[in-house]
């Protein structure tokens, strides 16, 4: 590992453990979903940004909402890597095969979503993800130690690092899976991930 990233993962951890964090909820109204008494979403309408939260989506209008979504095309190094995006490893560790896995590290944004379609394996049967070859259970602490180095790495992009350490809202996600066994990151962990990170950024 990088010595930059093994020097900040390890400060990120230690912060990490001592962080609180109060997930947001969600409320239904007549059709209408609100977050803290602010209109979220309707089956028309999802709004990105408020003076309470910044809801994140590639497809919404806020400069936050898109450039805080894993589909934004950040590129950087994970593990020796090159990733176009943060949304290529999570599409990626879907496939065994470490050759394939590698060409879809090329892919970033809506195209690597649609790369599952490509997959021989579904990773939902068993709860196992593959890196580089390596089966990792989906559901263990080894597996959200990858995803702490994922992100760590993903801010040594200075473009992520700036527009995480400038926001300075609560993040939601209100599109997010919410079951482990639908997604390899749900709403929460996502939540919960980029606040976090958001915050250590900004105490810095």
């Amino acid at each position: 590992m990088e010595e930059k990233v093994k020097k900040e993962l390890e400060e990120f951890k230690k912060f990490k453990e001592n962080y609180y964090f109060n997930q947001k909820e969600l409320k239904e109204e007549n059709g209408k979903i609100y977050c803290e008494e602010e209109f979220l979403q309707d089956e028309e309408e999802i709004i990105g940004e408020t003076g309470k939260w910044i809801n994140v989506g590639f497809k919404l209008k806020s400069s936050f909402s898109k450039m805080l979504s894993n589909l934004y095309p950040y590129k950087f190094q994970f593990k020796g890597k090159n990733l176009n995006s943060i949304e290529s490893f999570f599409q990626g560790i879907k496939f065994k095969d470490k050759q394939t896995q590698e060409y879809v590290f090329d892919y970033s944004g809506i195209e690597a979503v649609h790369l599952k379609n490509a997959s021989d394996y579904n990773w939902k049967e068993t709860g196992i993800v593959y890196w580089q070859g390596e089966p990792i259970n989906r559901f263990e602490k080894e597996y959200e130690d990858l995803i702490d180095e994922l992100y760590i790495s993903a801010i040594q992009n200075p473009i992520y690092r700036g527009v995480l350490k400038n926001c300075d809202k609560p993040i939601i996600h209100s599109i997010g899976e919410i079951k482990k066994e639908e997604t390899t990151f749900t709403r929460y962990e996502f939540e919960y991930e980029l606040n976090c990170l958001k915050d250590f950024l900004r105490s810095r």
